[in-house]
């Protein structure tokens, strides 16, 4: 991987990561499109870190008070009705335990049968479909101060379907927290908060995963480390900007690009310019490379 590409992606990733829109799309998407191979999990799971770290930092303050708030109350079933950051605190937590066990259960489907480009391009065009029927019948007049478990279990079970690509985590459960009647601030604000234990859990798992398998980066570590930190850098400003947006207006933009861009994509699929999975990835030795090119 070149500087310019790994530029090229940290801007990707972070610009994508944290916005409905589907950063897996992107990362699967753009590649091809300018000729260069996929960047594979030890990438992915490098520049992760970036925005990982990034909306850490953004919601530190938060972050203590509502780790303090478990801690004080040591059970989720002994929160005072008034203490917020402690129910906020358990909210993220519970919330984020469907996704931890599907996505154990389900990891090869994801890594194969989830894969495919047209899965990506289908679920770019539903999701935006479901968001639609979420403004529409939404009636976002409540704050985070008004959910219930049952409440942050019913976005946290909706975050299982970020596991198939094209539907976007933040995608999926800003639109469980419309359909709650949240408002699209507070839903876009929840679904940050679940996105901290478990974009931190997936990456640092990858990250342990794939070190393992490839002894560490070898001669890539500088690209990789440079995309996470512009990654990181990106994706800080992203949320600041996409909280305060929430704030005035709808997801309608969102809606009609991601509508657009799985059309296209359906496009580029059948004129055959981009690949539905691409056969080979920088994780890839050459040889092997060479080899999975082979009828």
């Amino acid at each position: 991987m070149t500087i310019l590409q790994a530029i090229l992606l940290g801007l990707l990733q972070g610009l994508t990561e944290f916005l409905p829109v589907s950063s897996t799309a992107h990362m699967a998407i753009i590649p091809q499109l300018f000729g260069m191979r996929d960047p594979g999990a030890t990438f992915s799971a490098v520049v992760q870190l970036g925005p990982i770290v990034a909306i850490i930092l953004y919601f530190r303050k938060d972050l203590a008070r509502y780790i303090a708030g478990i801690l004080r109350t040591k059970s989720p079933s002994k929160i005072p009705a008034t203490d917020l950051d402690a129910k906020l605190g358990w909210f993220t937590l519970l919330g984020t335990i469907p996704l931890a066990i599907f996505g154990v259960l389900l990891e090869k489907k994801v890594d194969t049968v989830f894969r495919s480009l047209y899965v990506t391009a289908a679920s770019l065009i539903v999701l935006a479909l479901v968001l639609v029927y979420a403004e529409k019948i939404g009636k976002k007049n409540r704050g985070l101060d008004s959910m219930d478990l049952a409440d942050s279990q019913k976005i946290g079970w909706a975050q299982i379907l970020a596991l198939v690509p094209g539907t976007s985590r933040s995608g999926v459960t800003i639109t469980a927290g419309l359909f709650i009647g949240l408002t699209r601030e507070s839903a876009a604000r929840f679904s940050f908060l679940l996105s901290i234990p478990a974009i931190s859990a997936a990456g640092i798992y990858k990250l342990i995963k794939v070190l393992k398998v490839n002894h560490g980066l070898g001669g890539e570590a500088v690209p990789y480390i440079l995309s996470a930190v512009i990654a990181g850098f990106v994706a800080f400003a992203v949320v600041n900007w996409f909280l305060k947006y929430m704030k005035e207006h709808s997801t309608q933009g969102f809606i009609i690009y991601r509508i657009a861009l799985g059309i296209a994509l359906f496009g580029l699929l059948s004129a055959g310019v981009i690949k539905s999975k691409p056969p080979v990835t920088l994780d890839e030795k050459p040889a092997a490379a060479s080899t999975s090119q082979t009828p």
